[in-house]
């Protein structure tokens, strides 16, 4: 699977600081469950990745 292959499956997604410091981006479906911890630093580069991604998504739009 690829990025741009199409998949109908539903997800939660919840982020947000643990109590150990990090980040963590937690994904859960159908019964599995990823929990994914960053470093501060490791999560900052994470968010500007998504931010250029959704800039890059809406020049496709235009």
């Amino acid at each position: 699977m690829g990025i741009n292959s199409e998949r109908d499956i539903e997800a939660n997604l919840q982020i947000g600081p643990t109590d150990q410091g990090m980040v963590r981006i937690y994904i859960e479906a159908k019964g599995v469950e990823i929990p994914m911890d960053f470093d501060p630093e490791e999560a900052s580069e994470i968010a500007d990745e998504i931010r250029a991604a959704a800039k890059a998504a809406e020049a496709m739009k235009r």
